[in-house]
This record gives structure tokens, sequence and C-alpha cells, in this order.
């Protein structure tokens, strides 16, 4: 394991030892390597970067980085020149064609950077009447970091950086509300390396594929920093590539024999139901050992459909790692062992929506499967807590999932309010005898097992009607696989306020090769029944919507509350609706016209 307070120092103990070795390489046809950087370039590039921000006289200043998708190595290089140079990196996603440049300017006034660091071709892209209207992002300096050329490195100007000293602002999100700027020290991505170094069992014999966002922190910490930090190389290729061709990643895996690799539940899902069978034969996964999953509910069901699929193809059951991360903790909070199958708890869902964990024979009507995420890492500590109490449940329960340790971020960026609540929560003070805080109050919901944790979805998301609660996951998993017409992890299940009830709406979207000859009756008819058979739930308006319509965050993640917000002022974009209640949208009282569809009994 290093011995280094910081990656600066890291990175240039690594260029003096090993400046040859090739650490980062990109495929930007997912196929074929395209460039690379070895430790000695990094440090050169990184240094020529610094070297040029300090003659600006920017040290301590937020630089917001934008660099499109295959200027994978030139966003590594910049922030590491950031690192370098002490200037605070704001990560930020790349700007996409006929997008909305608003959200950088959100983010350009949120962390109060001045100063903008891209490429020269994206530089001319912004540099258009889009940014007329965009007074603050036109008015910001802006730096094309891949035109210093590398005799600046020269000047640059070695700084001490303590444990304490912050490296980045990290932004949240934006799931459950506006993204928040996590500050990030260089002792927080130590930690959180240390973590993932001891969970993941990584080592120099290491060889990671990743074609997750640089710019989000399991694509940033786990696929850029971790390989630094344990001394493997990583074959990065564009999130972009993956969406257009699932098919390629698991290719790249074979090709460059990669031994980690990584992605949200939904990736591997897709990968199950769409690769077809008669391309298995050209795959060999069985490199693979570590296949962490995060970032979002991570489903038994996807671990076996992807397993038994690719098992011919020497994939490992055990290789799959689930873990549970958050922006406000680094990245990682929990993970199991490397050589360990998933561990999957069965729980009746009738106790379970009572917040009660009851064992349940695997297959049985109202079964539910929970995917344990491991346990915590290098001191960190998970309670689970009474919301509203601030009293640890009982074993056997379901709470809020509080976290404290190292890899805590230091709080959102000018945000004291938002930073005491989430950052610095206390226990009450009949808390069993443990440490009163201060706390992380992750706003997830989950329960201990053996150390292991489960989670169980999403305290701002939890549905309750009738009294009951439901995790909007579990009901939008259900309705999603009820008619094949509907897509995968492309749903969101929430409810409204109609008369004083709560009613449950789901919006999903509709696959594409169905939109043309969609029978819109028998898939709303078909979504309604499974509800009611699996939850005994009557939902009171399903809503189809267009192909990639649904809202979600930059990293791929549903916006539950803001796709009510467009069902409320009726902006979402529809193939069809069905309700059995009217609601005023924007002021006006409209019927839906919707499908006729027999009452369900």
């Amino acid at each position: 394991m290093p011995n280094h307070s910081n990656f600066v120092n890291l990175l240039r103990d690594r260029a003096q030892e090993m400046p040859e070795q090739t650490l980062y390489s990109f495929l930007p046809d997912g196929e074929t390597v395209g460039s690379s950087l070895t430790y000695g370039e990094l440090d050169q590039r990184a240094r020529a970067i610094a070297a040029t921000l300090q003659q600006l006289g920017v040290q301590g200043e937020r630089a917001l980085l934008i660099y499109p998708w295959g200027a994978s190595l030139e966003f590594i290089a910049a922030f590491f020149g950031c690192l370098y140079a002490g200037v605070v990196a704001v990560t930020t996603y790349p700007p996409r064609p006929n997008q909305s440049l608003g959200g950088f300017q959100a983010r350009l006034t949120s962390s109060q950077a001045n100063l903008v660091l891209t490429t020269s071709d994206q530089l001319n892209k912004l540099d258009n009447q889009q940014l007329q209207d965009l007074p603050l992002l036109l008015s910001t300096q802006k730096l094309a970091t891949d035109t210093i050329p590398t005799k600046e490195s020269a000047s640059w100007i070695e700084s001490t950086f303590s444990p304490d000293t912050l490296a980045f602002l990290q932004y949240t999100s934006g799931s459950t509300g506006t993204p928040k700027g996590v500050m990030v020290t260089h002792g927080n991505l130590i930690h959180n390396s240390a973590a993932i170094h001891a969970s993941f069992q990584t080592s120099p014999q290491d060889h990671s594929l990743i074609w997750l966002p640089l710019f989000h922190d399991m694509g940033l910490i786990g696929g850029v920093l971790q390989p630094l930090y344990a001394g493997f190389r990583v074959t990065l290729m564009s999130p972009v590539t993956f969406l257009q061709n699932p098919l390629l990643w698991l290719k790249a895996i074979s090709r460059y024999r990669a031994t980690i690799t990584g992605a949200p539940n939904f990736a591997y899902d897709q990968c199950a139901r769409k690769i077809p069978e008669s391309v298995l034969p050209s795959l060999d996964l069985s490199s693979l050992q570590v296949a962490f999953s995060g970032a979002e509910p991570v489903r038994a069901e996807t671990l076996d459909l992807f397993a038994s699929k690719f098992a011919p193809c020497g994939f490992r059951k055990e290789a799959f790692y689930p873990c549970y991360g958050m922006a406000e903790a680094t990245l990682l909070v929990s993970g199991g062992l490397r050589t360990e199958i998933p561990q999957v708890q069965y729980v009746e869902g009738a106790a379970l929506e009572e917040n009660r964990v009851v064992p349940a024979v695997p297959g049985a009507q109202g079964t539910r499967s929970v995917v344990s995420c491991g346990r915590t890492w290098e001191g960190q500590k998970v309670v689970i807590v009474h919301p509203e109490t601030r009293i640890p449940v009982n074993t056997g329960q379901v709470g809020e999932i509080w976290v404290s340790g190292e890899g805590l971020g230091k709080g959102y960026w000018q945000q004291p309010e938002e930073t005491e609540k989430t950052f610095h929560a206390y226990l009450a003070a009949d808390a069993h005898n443990l440490p009163n805080g201060p706390y992380l109050r992750t706003g997830d919901l989950g329960f201990l097992l053996d150390e292991d944790l489960f989670i169980t979805g999403r305290l701002k998301n939890t549905i309750v009607i009738w009294g009951r609660n439901h995790y909007p996951q579990n009901i939008e998993h259900t309705a999603e696989n009820s008619h094949p017409a509907l897509r995968p992890s492309c749903s969101a299940a929430f409810a409204v306020e109609i008369d004083g009830e709560e009613r449950l709406v789901v919006a999903l979207e509709v696959e594409r090769t169905h939109l043309r000859q969609l029978d819109a009756d028998a898939v709303v008819e078909c979504v309604r029944q499974a509800l009611k058979k699996e939850y005994d739930l009557e939902v009171s308006a399903v809503l189809l919507l267009k192909t990639a319509t649904i809202p979600k965050t930059s990293s791929g993640k549903i916006q539950r509350l803001a796709c009510r917000d467009k069902f409320l002022e009726g902006s979402l974009d529809l193939v069809a609706q069905w309700s059995n209640f009217q609601v005023e949208q924007t002021g006006v009282l409209e019927n839906w016209n919707a499908p006729e569809v027999a009452a369900a009994p």
C-alpha cells in the first residue's frame, strides 16, 4: 500500500520509479488503443498545466473542467494539473449536441469558478451564439490545456498539501434534488483509495477496463485514481461507445484480458438481455475477477441473468462485486471480498413495507430479494438509525444509513445549512453506547445483517400508499417486466396527492422497436395487473413515454422527483397514457383522453 498523503506525491514518485510504464490507455472506437499516458508523461503534462495555472495566479481558486467524451486522457491530465497547482477542480459532464449550456453556468455560479479548462476543439464549440445568453460562462476565462507545451513543466513550483487541503468539488448526481458540490480533500482521496484497495484487493498485476464517466465519482476515483494508487493499468473507453454498442465493452474485456471492470446494474442487465447468443463464442470473460456494481440498486435477478448467460464465456459469479457509495463519502462506503459470491437475503415484502426484515423462502409469493453491499473498510462505520427519533434501530429493522469515517467529504461548497443537516448528524442521547457523532446522513434506507449492509431504498423516494411503505425501484422493476414493449431501467414510480389521498403513478419508456405498433391498452393492463398481483397496489396513472425521454441525471440515475414535476406540469413526452383521475396541470384541469382499459379486478 502506498505511503503517501496525497496523489501529487504519489504520482511524482511513480514517475521517478517507472516513467516508461503505461498507466492509462484510451479506445476511441471501443476496440483499438488510440492514445496512452505513461507515469512519466502524465507527470510532465500535469506539471506543464500546473505551471500555466500558477502563472495565472489562480492557486486556491476553482476551475470548471469541460471535456468531451473523446478527450479522457486530456481530462485526466487537467485534473492532475489542478492537483499539482493547488487549484480546486470542479468536475462536470461533457456537453452534448443541441444541449443547453445552462447547467455549466449553474455550476460556475455555485462553485464560484473563475476559470474553464477544456480542449481547443471544445473551446471553439463553446465560442458560439449559445454563449451569448450565458454571460457568466461567456465572460469566464478559458484555457485549452491541450495547447500547453510540455516544456512549461520545467516552470512548475512544487507546493505542500496537507490531508485537509481541498482537492476538488465533486457534484452529487441530483437524483433527488439540485446537484451540490461536495468538498473532497487530499486526505479523503487517499483514505477512500486505501479502502477500495483493501476491499477490491487490487495489485500491480490487475488491469481494469472502464467506460464510466470520468466526471462521476465511480469513474474518477474508482476508474482513474485507484489504478494509480495500486499501480495497475487501466484501459478507458467512452460511455457513449458503451451506450451505442454494449458488446464492445465485453469484447474489450476479452481482448485486453481485464481483471477489473464496473458499471451500474442497468449495464449488466442490458448485456444479459440484448447481446445475441450468436456472439458468445467470440467472448472470453475468464480473466475478470472483479465486476463491481454500484450507483443504483443491485438486483439479484440481474446478477443471475448475467452470470448464467456469460458462464459459457468463462464468467464466474464470484467476480460480481456489489458495493455502495456516494459522492459525500468520496466514493466507497461498503463492499465485499474479491472472491465471495454476492450474498442475497430473501425477505417478506409485506414486512419490508413496515420496515421489518423477516427472512422468507426464495420464490414464494411476496418474497423480495435484497443484495448485500458488503461491509465497511478502513475504519469507516455504518449505523442504521430511525430518521425521526435519531435512535439506532434494532437488528432486523430498516432505517436510515448513517456513516462516519475519514472518507467523508467536508461538506457542501458554500451551503452551510445543508452541510450541517447532512454531514453533522448526531444520535440521540440514549443511542446504545455508540459514538453520538458526527455522522453523514445518506438519505438511503437499509439494514445490517452480520455486519453486511443491505440497501432497500431512498428516504425521499419512499412511496406511502394506505399507510404502507413501497420502494419505487421494486415497483418499477415489476412494471418494466410486465410487457416486452417496456424498456428496462427506464421508469419512474412516484406518488401524487389527489383529493387528500396519495395516488401511485408509474411512467415507463417504450422500446423504440415497439413505438410504431404499440398496443397501449394491453401494455397498461399488464402494468396494472402486475402491480396488483405483486404488491396489491392500485396504480392510478400509467404513462407510456417515448424512448430515451425519462428524466435522468448525468450519471444515468432516474430523477423521480423531476419526473413527478414534469407530470404535474404536463411536459412529459408521452406516447400514450391512462389514469382514473383528473390532474390539474399548469392551472388547468385537463381530462386525459385515456385509452379504454378494463378495470382491474
